[in-house]
């Protein structure tokens, strides 16, 4: 299974990218714990997981930032 991209992350909505989010953070929960007891099958879908997490997050703050600078921009 290859590795998301993160321009698929950049077409989600602000709701589904936060779904998303909680969802992934769930799922290392349970990797972490299937791995802490030795009962992880995949090892790489923590890679994954971790992975498409992080693009997720990137998004999340560029949103945040562009949001921010456009508010400073209206304020001048």
């Amino acid at each position: 299974m290859p590795l998301p991209k993160i321009s698929e992350a950049r077409n989600l909505s602000d709701e589904e990218l936060a779904t998303q989010i909680a969802a992934l953070k769930k799922q290392l929960f349970q990797l972490r714990l299937q791995r802490a007891t030795r009962q992880l099958e995949k090892p790489h879908q923590f890679k994954h997981a971790r992975h498409q997490l992080a693009q997720l997050l990137t998004v999340e703050h560029e949103r945040k930032l562009a949001a921010q600078s456009s508010q400073s921009v209206a304020e001048k």
